[in-house]
């Protein structure tokens, strides 16, 4: 079960304007990443539905975080289907993340009051999303000019990159500078290079450089 409504979930992730993401088929592997970007500040984790051990790795990772890091808030991505989704929230996703949209999902979501963050890539396609109750979507494939012209004619959407977005003050600034509501980051910050390296203090550090460029762009808009 949800530690977190969606109201909380969507408010953190406006407020802080981050949500780091990976995948690792190892728990302790997996736990030291969370532990690295919840001590380098973020508040909103998101680990992907990607290998045969994930739902366990999930499971493992939300009851120890419940101890070590209480207001920690943990949520799945890549997920396409209800039955995927209803699993995740049985064992305590706080909330979904999807490459596509899924109205059977967003139906399951809204109904257990957990925020649901589907993907979309056209105008279209992201009112569907809104029109099912989806506050925050992500642009997938990520493009921030797509979201720069979608925000002239739909300025009430919340629209978040999720992939496309690197460790650069930079890169920070063009994504916040073209509309997006808060930046998902995967590869560029949990780096293959870190973890066969076990660099964890790169992907705190990383973190804490992300969320304070994040809030220096906003500053200036």
């Amino acid at each position: 079960m949800s530690s977190f409504d969606r109201l909380t979930v969507y408010q953190t992730i406006l407020k802080t304007g981050l949500v780091p993401l990976f995948f690792h088929p190892d728990f302790e592997t997996a736990r030291s990443v969370v532990e690295a970007c919840a001590s380098g500040g973020a508040t909103v984790v998101e680990f992907t539905n990607r290998g045969e051990d994930a739902l366990n790795v999930f499971a493992r990772l939300v009851e120890s975080f419940k101890k070590d890091y209480p207001a920690l808030i943990l949520g799945v991505g890549s997920v396409v289907d209800a039955p995927t989704a209803a699993l995740y929230l049985a064992h305590g996703a706080n909330y979904i993340v999807a490459p596509n949209f899924n109205p059977e999902v967003a139906r399951l979501c809204n109904k257990r009051k957990v925020a649901y963050i589907p993907g979309a890539a056209t105008p279209t396609e992201i009112s569907t999303a809104e029109e099912a109750g989806a506050e925050i979507v992500k642009i997938f494939p990520p493009d921030p000019e797509l979201i720069r012209n979608v925000l002239g004619p739909m300025p009430w959407s919340r629209l978040m990159p999720s992939g496309g977005v690197e460790v650069n003050k930079d890169n920070v600034t063009r994504w916040i500078k073209a509309g997006s509501c808060a930046l998902g980051i995967g590869s560029h910050l949990v780096s293959r290079a870190a973890l066969a390296n076990r660099d964890f203090d790169s992907i705190r550090e990383g973190t804490r450089s992300m969320l304070a460029w994040i809030q220096e762009a906003r500053s200036s808009q």
